[in-house]
């Protein structure tokens, strides 16, 4: 059984900054990648960042030099820092966790963000 227990969303003021956090636990092994997705009411949802075993980083365009993803691997937990939010980034975001040889995927339940104007 995994869990994925993510914390740190809120309401915050546009500028403001939140801290996200995903702890995974449970039979992990080999993680691929940990990451974080969101979706918007209405929206698809999308890719926000993501971290790979070897410490590689992919973002969205949309957050890129606003939002920063870590990990630590010893806990199996990922972090993404969220500075300048604005009204677009409001949504639930959703931990992402891939591992093992056949690249299992589990989904965290999502925690709001909403950013006011």
């Amino acid at each position: 059984q995994v869990q994925l227990v993510e914390s740190g969303g809120g309401l915050v003021q546009t500028g403001g900054s939140l801290r996200l956090s995903c702890a995974a636990s449970g039979s992990i092994f080999s993680i691929n990648t940990m990451g974080w997705y969101r979706q918007a009411p209405g929206k698809q949802r999308e890719l926000v960042a993501r971290i790979t075993s070897g410490g590689s980083t992919n973002y969205a365009d949309s957050v890129k030099g606003r939002f920063t993803i870590s990990r630590d691997g010893a806990v199996n937990t990922v972090y993404l820092q969220m500075n300048s939010l604005k009204p677009e980034d409001t949504a639930v975001y959703y931990c992402n966790l891939v591992f093992g040889l056949t690249y299992l995927e589990y989904w965290g339940q999502g925690t709001q963000v909403t950013v006011s104007s």
